[in-house]
């Protein structure tokens, strides 16, 4: 007879040591992720740049990126790279979380964390009412835009530096228009 998988919680998370690495729940399953690479750092940091830049001076929320916890049950516990809380719900934002879904995350793909973003993270955004959801393809230099009520299985947007200039816009960023090419440069 097999024994039921251990569920773990944010407590159990909390007693790890630090270790340098994203450590997440979905479900009660842990999952461990290293550091990622230059290529992912540098288009996150291109990322950051243009929403910070864009949201800070008009007073418009919080943008946050990893590592920062979003625990959003006791068993769910996830670090996206990239988080923005509009300002009206800015009460979730915790000294050393996020205590529910935000408005935008956004996932830079790593070859060690493809598949958990694309399926697992995917399935838990959509389950806990995330805003939109973007993932992020340094290689493949893509945008897949994950938005609304639907059931996400493919993206409402999705955007390819190869098919020559394109544009990023999203109704949480009213008048942010971010080029393919500003993000992958």
């Amino acid at each position: 007879m097999s024994r039921p998988a251990l569920k773990l919680r944010f407590s159990d998370l909390l007693a790890l040591p630090e270790d340098g690495k994203r450590h997440e729940l979905i479900d009660g399953e842990h999952y461990v992720s290293a550091s990622p690479t230059s290529r992912h750092q540098d288009v996150l940091r291109n990322l950051v740049l243009a929403i910070c830049g864009f949201v800070v001076p008009r007073r418009l929320g919080k943008v946050l990126f990893a590592p920062f916890d979003v625990l959003l049950s006791e068993r769910d516990v996830v670090v996206p790279d990239l988080l923005y809380i509009k300002r009206e719900r800015l009460a979730i934002v915790e000294l050393r979380f996020l205590r529910g879904a935000p408005d935008l995350a956004v996932e830079v793909l790593s070859p060690s964390t493809r598949q958990i973003d694309l399926r697992v993270k995917r399935r838990a955004y959509r389950k806990f009412g995330f805003g939109e959801y973007w993932v992020v393809d340094p290689v493949a230099e893509t945008i897949a835009v994950f938005r609304g009520e639907g059931d996400w299985m493919a993206p409402a947007l999705r955007l390819s530096r190869t098919s020559g200039p394109q544009e990023l816009t999203s109704p949480l960023f009213p008048g942010l228009v971010l080029t393919l090419d500003q993000i992958f440069e």
